[in-house]
């Protein structure tokens, strides 16, 4: 893999899992110092990102990560709740026993982490968790697609989820999911993940969300 790939990759991530968040400056140097790499091939994969929206260059501040506001956050989530419940579908229909095994060893270990109100924790069990349906469902392009999006989403969620306390209530969810797929149900593996990742879940739960999206990491 080319060292642009690599750096590509791991701010992707980085944005996605909320350690960088809309608004933030990506300091080039220290990301080349991190890789061992020149300037050349940290330019190339701020550009690839850039392409993909996800960094916008600013005057006197370089590439900063790329803000949203309220509509279009709104409407990336709503198209990445619709192709994360296709995913669950075909991952019900093509996940191996030893993978359902695994996916339900991550969700035990898991309940370790929400006992104890982890939510930093949480973000990488959940990952984990979610990646299991994505290698799940035999389809790499629908895997990138959703990985892109939440790249996109990841650190408004990281706020709004920490802030309204949802650990619990997404543990029980994934325990939903879990059942229906080793179930063999796709058609309720579907519906599970449709509730699991839908902002709204009701009005209030939505205007929970967008009240607790801090102004600073909105475009206005």
């Amino acid at each position: 893999m080319k060292i642009s790939e690599r750096i590509r990759q791991s701010i992707e991530e980085d944005i996605r899992m909320g350690h960088l968040l809309p608004g933030d400056i990506i300091d080039e140097n220290a990301v080349a110092q991190k890789f061992g790499a020149s300037r050349t091939p940290v330019r190339e994969a701020l550009l690839q990102l850039e392409a993909q929206s996800m960094l916008i260059s600013q005057p006197r501040q370089g590439m900063v990560v790329a803000k949203m506001d309220v509509r279009q956050l709104l409407a990336i989530w709503e198209l990445l709740c619709e192709i994360e419940g296709v995913c669950a579908r075909l991952a019900c229909e093509r996940m191996t026993e030893q993978e359902i095994e695994k996916l339900e060893e991550v969700h035990v270990q898991a309940q370790l982490v929400v006992d104890n109100d982890d939510v930093e924790g949480w973000r990488a069990v959940n990952h984990a968790f979610h990646d299991v349906l994505y290698q799940g469902s035999r389809n790499p392009y629908l895997r990138q697609e959703i990985l892109r999006l939440r790249a996109r989403t990841g650190g408004y969620l990281q706020h709004a989820f920490s802030a309204l306390g949802r650990l619990h209530s997404s543990q029980e969810q994934h325990g939903e999911l879990l059942e229906a797929i080793k179930a063999r149900d796709p058609k309720r593996a579907h519906e599970k993940m449709m509730e699991h990742i839908s902002l709204d879940q009701g009005a209030r739960g939505l205007t929970d969300f967008i009240i607790n999206l801090p102004s600073s990491l909105i475009n206005t």
